[in-house]
């Protein structure tokens, strides 16, 4: 039997945790041996980048742990009319991935004071940067992480998908027009 919407929903649901209860979730999976990676961003709109960069990121430990950035902080990054999803839906959205473990939501404008409230083994960033301009660097080598670049090529970019989707599209138009014509 499959499991129900609902059971599926609860599920992605139940691995949305608060910071105590996240801090506590990876202090268990430490003591029994885990090696725990971290990602974070906004995934306001989530793309193929998002995808292979949460893989690339699993692919180097046993618990992957994403933070996500609330409405408040993606409106200060990305600007106004940001984020097209609640910070909610992103996250249970980012938690139905199959390469992620636990989510959390972080409100601060950095993730530093999370990077050292779970101390993960690896703190993984995409290809847009490098590791000498990752921000939380030295937060992450003071406890004795260390930094990952992980992910394809920054050729993805919800930013990007938005103003595409503002702009005419000639497939679309060509599928549109072939459908009308033949009515």
């Amino acid at each position: 039997m499959y499991p129900s919407e609902e059971q599926l929903r609860a599920g992605a649901l139940a691995r949305i945790l608060e910071r105590n209860r996240l801090v506590a979730r990876v202090a268990i999976a430490r003591k029994n041996g885990a090696r725990i990676v971290f990602a974070n961003g906004c995934f306001d709109i989530l793309h193929v980048g998002h995808v292979r960069y949460l893989e690339a990121a699993r692919a180097l430990g046993d618990l992957l742990v994403v933070g996500i950035n609330t409405d408040a902080q993606v409106r200060q990054l990305k600007g106004a009319g940001r984020p097209f999803v609640a910070e909610r839906e992103r996250a249970e959205i980012i938690a139905s991935l199959r390469a992620v473990d636990l989510v959390t939501i972080f409100p601060e404008p950095t993730v530093e004071t999370l990077l050292l409230a779970i101390r993960p083994d690896i703190h993984a960033k995409g290809t847009d940067y490098t590791a000498d301009t990752v921000p939380e660097r030295d937060v992450v080598r003071s406890y004795g992480g260390r930094v990952a670049i992980v992910g394809d090529p920054k050729d993805h970019s919800s930013s990007n998908m938005i103003v595409r989707l503002n702009q005419p599209n000639t497939v679309t138009d060509t599928v549109t027009d072939t459908v009308t014509s033949d009515e």
